[in-house]
């Protein structure tokens, strides 16, 4: 009874040593955060800067496109069909008196496309073959391109629409479309892209930020210090998540707060399970920043790596701006490996969509994979450098 007594009692006191162990860990964490500015600046400055820079600089919108006008003889019909470009939103009209000018206007840059109405135009609409209009337009920028041309078929097929009506007639079309949007009925490109750029963001600042915190300690030699020390691995890897944890979501919950209040961002699913989805990839980020730091050990190439293996493939093959399915086969599996990928198409379903379980548990398996992956790794290499 004795020797089990002395047992318990030795499981105890080492429990007991653990817990004052990982307190201190922890403490001495968040002290060096309050002491170093750099790490609130990259949780909380960083976040809002990059927010409010992408989020009014990048834009999938073409409003206000600049167009050349040219109607070389006019009449009720042509304005009639020029008005739609002048009270649309879309279009930034602007006459120009003959093909020869717009066409150095298109050519300089000061306009994207030409709508070009030939002299003999109100007669062809009275002919059978009907008239022909010519739309020019740079091709150069083919994103913007297309969606210029289906601005102008919109404005062309309204016209045509209100004149029919006009004249009591009835246009005989032999399918008739009726357009409904889902998810994002305004089609504002920020209401896709903000969502897209949380998770860009956390990915900075998840990884960079453990990368550079604990690569430093190498450098200072404290790293080292703490490893001759009782305290396990466990002990130690716990100590340096959860305060850099608990600071990244607190920059996930100002960037959620500013997607919303801000810029007017829906959020159709549950606001804890936003948090949840957060933590989750808050884990993986850690545990890649822990990596990249365990491999490294100095500050400036760790910097280096974080950004080369996080951000930017998270911001090239995430999701966020360029379509997954429109990339080739090779790049799509390569796109599996990145856990911004992952995150992106939870946060876009939640804000847009709500909560589709469908969409949110399996993204949500494979940044736990991808967590367990990189904090194991970062276990082994300091078990190895321990013995």
């Amino acid at each position: 009874m004795r020797a089990n007594n002395m047992v318990i009692q030795s499981k105890s006191a080492q429990h007991g040593s653990s817990i004052l162990r990982m307190r201190g860990l922890i403490r001495k964490e968040f002290l060096q955060i309050l002491r170093d500015p750099s790490s609130i600046a990259i949780a909380f400055l960083m976040p809002v800067f990059l927010l409010l820079l992408f989020g009014y600089g990048v834009s999938l919108d073409a409003e206000h496109v600049p167009v050349a006008v040219v109607v070389e003889d006019p009449s009720l019909d042509t304005a009639n069909f020029t008005s739609g470009f002048y009270g649309s939103r879309y279009f930034n009209p602007v006459t120009v008196r003959d093909i020869g000018t717009a066409e150095q206007e298109l050519r300089n840059h000061s306009v994207d496309a030409i709508i070009y109405l030939r002299s003999d135009v109100a007669r062809q609409l009275r002919s059978p073959e009907g008239a022909h209009i010519q739309v020019i337009i740079n091709g150069v920028d083919a994103n913007n391109g297309r969606i210029i041309s289906g601005y102008v078929q919109g404005i062309w097929s309204k016209w045509l629409g209100n004149r029919a009506l006009a004249r009591g007639e009835k246009i005989n079309l032999p399918v008739k479309v009726e357009q409904r949007v889902w998810f994002n009925r305004e089609l504002r490109s920020k209401n896709f892209l903000v969502p897209g750029l949380i998770a860009i963001i956390m990915t900075l600042i998840g990884a960079l930020l453990t990368a550079l915190v604990v690569a430093r300690e190498w450098e200072r030699g404290t790293m080292e210090a703490i490893m001759v020390t009782p305290v396990t691995i466990r002990e130690l890897l716990l100590g340096k998540i959860l305060p850099y944890f608990i600071l990244g979501i607190g920059g996930m919950g100002l960037t959620v707060a500013m997607a919303v209040w801000l810029f007017d961002v829906p959020i159709r699913g549950s606001l804890w399970l936003v948090f949840v989805t957060s933590s989750l990839f808050m884990f993986a980020a850690l545990g890649m920043g822990l990596f990249i730091s365990s491999v490294t050990k100095n500050q400036f190439v760790a910097g280096q790596v974080a950004i080369i293996a996080t951000f930017l493939p998270a911001f090239i093959l995430s999701g966020f701006i360029f379509d997954i399915g429109s990339m080739p086969w090779m790049i799509q599996m390569l796109t599996h490996v990145i856990a911004a990928r992952y995150f992106v198409a939870i946060l876009q379903t939640l804000f847009l969509a709500g909560n589709i379980w469908s969409v949110v548990i399996p993204n949500c398996l494979a940044l736990i994979v991808m967590g367990v992956f990189f904090i194991g790794l970062t276990w082994k290499r300091s078990v190895k450098r321990l013995g």
